[in-house]
């Protein structure tokens, strides 16, 4: 058990492809990590993925070093614990990073439980990429120690982390976040809590925008991507990136915020992209989206 705001135990619920991700750099920088799970299963596949992941970082970092490569994988996973019992994981961590569904009653409800179980010290982190970090808080008695820390998909590939601090947020409980951030070898940008950040708040509207150019027919899906990886130098077109990332999350997080700032013409909702979600065209995980792939 560590004093004031050093983190040494991280615990990540949550073992999807973000809980894994933060999982795995976590580990691999040193940190004891839980990752907590409703089902064994979930928490077994997820600690078979990280084993495949860190044995290519391994590969990448120590190339042809058989035992560094070794030993670099089997001291991680040595980090890493499962539970499905949440109480008793959080009663002695340090930290606590969230990365479960987006959807704002459910993680009120997992931060109430958690709020009265865990240590005073214990910082309070959410990996939301677009609920306001603050309505998320609002279910604990710790807002001084409560901050957004959105991680970016591939976790161990993606050298950003995004700090979101909350007016009330300590800058013990910041100081806290920006070194552990340091620490699992990111790059650390910070924001106040504002609609997606840093990252999404640019993005999303642009993909959105690109997709408003489509409906009225002012190009094709294929000449706008060409023309904002030739001339703007991005590595994927906006409908690259939808596909790649889900038209159905792009839908979600412009639905909601939609709703909240109903005022704001850069969230606007888009029939063409209700109606492709309505038709179960959510990208490359189903085969089609804007475009079509070989599953």
């Amino acid at each position: 058990m560590s004093s004031g705001n050093v983190i040494n135990h991280v615990t990540i619920i949550g073992a999807g492809l973000m809980g894994s991700g933060i999982a795995q750099v976590a580990a691999s920088s040193g940190h004891k990590v839980t990752m907590v799970e409703l089902d064994s299963k979930l928490l077994d596949k997820a600690q078979k993925n990280i084993e495949k992941s860190l044995e290519r970082v391994a590969k990448k970092q120590f190339k042809g070093e058989e035992d560094k490569i070794a030993g670099f994988v089997n001291e991680s996973i040595s980090r890493i614990s499962g539970s499905t019992d949440l109480n008793s994981v959080v009663k002695d961590t340090d930290l606590v990073i969230e990365a479960i569904v987006e959807n704002l009653e459910v993680k009120q409800k997992l931060f109430g439980q958690i709020d009265g179980v865990a240590k005073p010290s214990t910082i309070f982190a959410s990996n939301t990429s677009s609920i306001p970090i603050k309505d998320i808080a609002k279910s604990t008695s710790r807002l001084d120690r409560f901050c957004g820390l959105h991680f970016f998909n591939p976790v161990p590939v993606m050298k950003l982390l995004e700090v979101i601090r909350i007016p009330e947020t300590s800058d013990a409980t910041y100081n806290a976040a920006m070194e552990f951030g340091k620490k699992v070898g990111k790059t650390c940008v910070t924001c106040k809590d504002t609609p997606g950040f840093i990252v999404n708040r640019l993005l999303v509207p642009y993909m959105a925008e690109a997709v408003r150019m489509l409906e009225r027919g002012d190009a094709t899906a294929r000449d706008i991507d060409t023309a904002m990886k030739l001339g703007a130098g991005y590595p994927m077109g906006p409908f690259e990136l939808s596909d790649y990332v889900g038209l159905d999350t792009t839908k979600f997080i412009l639905d909601g915020w939609s709703k909240n700032y109903p005022d704001n013409p850069l969230f606007k909702t888009i029939p063409m992209l209700t109606k492709l979600v309505e038709e179960g065209k959510l990208g490359m995980k189903t085969g089609e989206g804007f475009y079509k792939y070989q599953k």
